[in-house]
């Protein structure tokens, strides 16, 4: 199973949530009543830290279990590759009550250390899959279950307000430079652009907000 860091007092504290917490490290006296907390010189602190500001309690995490039980609102990232972006996704995925987010290989990491801090802790409450085949399958396979897949494009769409609202929805987002891939686009049971002046497109963690926030009711 993988490990990996995260920093801070905030991310530790929705950790220990998680229940994912392996061990703590810290240089100063630990917040947390946990077991495993090994105290280590301000030396060490700084070496093992990625921050450039100072961080005083490390954890060790294990990798997340997903248990999907809901495919109501979905997320799909189509080579999202910047990790902010990627990050603040998820955060808004969870605030929205998105059901999981589902990431292809293309994506940026989800435990790279600028994608946890951006998903200020959503990355362990909010069921998060990578991908292992071409994303035409999950969407063949969503697609089974009856769920409505929305690409977001320019191409041949609707605007944002015109789309039709279903039951089980999964919203395709792509890569920053290039957008949802034709093959995909084409699968999709429908098309969405946003509507705008002045610009033809937006920053993709922003675009999703939007259609995360205008569709997060369910349809009974």
């Amino acid at each position: 199973m993988k490990r990996f860091l995260i920093e801070g007092e905030h991310l530790i504290e929705e950790a220990l949530k998680a229940n994912v917490v392996e061990t703590i490290i810290t240089d100063t006296t630990c917040p947390f009543a946990f077991e495993e907390v090994v105290l280590v010189s301000e030396a060490v602190m700084k070496k093992v830290s990625q921050n450039v500001s100072k961080v005083h309690l490390i954890a060790v995490c294990k990798e997340v279990e997903v248990d999907l039980t809901k495919k109501e609102r979905l997320l799909i990232l189509d080579g999202v590759q910047d990790p902010g972006n990627l990050g603040t996704m998820v955060r808004t995925a969870m605030a929205f009550q998105f059901d999981a987010v589902y990431l292809s290989n293309q994506c940026a990491d989800l435990y790279n250390d600028k994608t946890i801090r951006s998903t200020q802790g959503a990355l362990f409450h909010m069921p998060v899959i990578r991908v292992k085949d071409e994303l035409d399958c999950l969407v063949a396979s969503l697609q089974e279950e009856g769920v409505n897949v929305v690409a977001t494009t320019l191409d041949d769409a609707k605007p944002l307000k015109e789309v039709e609202t279903c039951s089980k929805m999964a919203f395709i987002l792509g890569n920053e430079g290039q957008g949802v891939s034709k093959s995909l686009q084409a699968m999709a049971n429908q098309r969405l652009r946003i509507e705008m002046q002045g610009f033809e497109s937006l920053n993709v963690a922003v675009a999703a907000g939007i259609v995360m926030y205008t569709f997060q009711e369910r349809v009974k």
